[in-house]
């Protein structure tokens, strides 16, 4: 059986990064991702500034430049028919004055070069767990299996759930988990975007249709909005309907709309929001989407992970280099990172039941003339307060920070 100090199970955001932090800190530790590579499309592909600020902490700020990316620096507030409030990220504090908009696999492939550069850090692609190794009901390590059928058991004294929404591993462990109602689920899909066209991230609202459109330079990246569970009967409806959906809320779009030209073109996201009411047990932590499925809403899925695995490292790494982890120890993460996501799902919650929820069920219609709900109102009225969804939104709850023996 092979032996690692901590075994990541998942290299995603969090999974790479933790990884990262925790073999700068002289800990042992592998990462199993089940992938041979990360490309995967359609991915989080927004890395928010309080994430910008914690690569240049790492000393990653110029191999992070030289990724193919795309700044936002404006956010678009649908405050009347074809009328959007521009929301200024350049008055944000700090360096990063945006929003950045990189492929995931791009942001990974980074991740992981400079992770391999620490004598400590072991990343097995095409390696997927299928399983939880307990002794007396402690978790000890996880069974795996590659691609080509071979199957193992690495142990480990901890083991870290960066497995996503879906997580293996907190099944296995039978961890309480509390689930939110959503209203929608999410197609996503590309549409050709003009130099004239709008920038930045913006959004339109009308009845029964709700789309946030994603300036990626050459094209648009498109969320499109549907009541939840409507996938096959949208799909039923065919490619016409999702076009004529659009052009409806969005005219500006109308002349590039048969660029989709089938629906397999179009993917779904199954939108869930959940929180583990615990998030460990002994020997196994979950992190990131595993610990929390977030909404769409805000693209602060990728942040928050990326923050849990800071503040999983900072907490500890020394703990495991003595090789005294306790339940205490995990539980401390959970404690520091849990007032973030509980705010943060509470606002998802929030614009869930007060503007998609009624733009779905056609109570709500702003491209069609229908008045902006009071907060929009009043941010169109008095700009200057757009600061605060800015921050909210690119710098969050309680940003973590690179611990000292991280940095470079």
């Amino acid at each position: 059986m092979d032996r690692t100090t901590c075994c990541v199970v998942g290299g995603g955001p969090a999974g790479m990064v933790l990884g990262l932090l925790l073999a700068r800190a002289g800990v042992d530790v592998t990462v199993l991702e089940k992938h041979g590579d990360f490309l995967r499309d359609f991915r989080g592909d927004t890395v928010h500034a309080s994430t910008l600020n914690l690569l240049d902490e790492l000393g990653l700020g110029e191999a992070f430049a030289k990724v193919p990316h795309q700044k936002v620096t404006e956010l678009g507030l649908p405050v009347g028919t074809d009328t959007t409030l521009p929301v200024d990220l350049t008055r944000l504090p700090g360096k990063h004055k945006h929003i950045a908009m990189v492929p995931q696999w791009d942001f990974l492939d980074m991740l992981a070069e400079a992770a391999n550069a620490e004598p400590g850090f072991h990343l097995r692609m095409n390696t997927e767990a299928t399983g939880l190794i307990t002794d007396g009901g402690r978790v000890t390590g996880v069974a795996y299996r590659t691609r080509d059928g071979q199957t193992g058991e690495i142990a480990a004294d901890l083991t870290v759930a960066c497995d996503g929404r879906g997580s293996l591993l907190r099944a296995a462990k039978g961890l309480g988990i509390h689930s939110w109602q959503v209203p929608m689920d999410c197609w996503w899909f590309r549409l050709p975007r003009t130099e004239a066209d709008r920038r930045g991230l913006g959004g339109v609202i009308g009845a029964n249709r709700m789309l946030i459109y994603i300036d990626r330079g050459d094209y648009f990246q498109i969320a499109f909005l549907i009541e939840k569970g409507s996938d096959a009967r949208w799909r039923e409806e065919g490619v016409r309907s999702l076009r004529d959906s659009i052009a409806g809320i969005a005219p500006w779009l109308a002349d590039r709309l048969d660029a989709v030209e089938s629906l397999d073109e179009v993917k779904l996201l199954d939108v869930k929001l959940d929180r583990l009411d615990k998030w460990f047990d002994e020997g196994l932590l979950c992190i990131g989407d595993a610990a929390h499925a977030m909404s769409p809403v805000g693209g602060v899925g990728i942040n928050l992970a990326v923050q849990d695995a800071v503040a999983t490292a900072r907490l500890l790494a020394g703990p495991l280099r003595r090789g005294t982890v306790t339940t205490a120890d995990l539980a401390k993460v959970q404690r520091r990172r849990k007032p973030a996501t509980v705010i943060t799902q509470g606002m998802q919650r929030l614009l869930h039941d007060k503007a998609i929820r009624p733009a779905l069920q056609g109570r709500m219609d702003i491209a069609g003339g229908q008045r902006a709900p009071l907060p929009l109102r009043v941010l169109a009225k008095f700009p200057a307060l757009g600061i605060l969804p800015a921050y909210l939104m690119a710098i969050g709850v309680r940003p973590e920070h690179a611990p000292g023996f991280a940095r470079r």
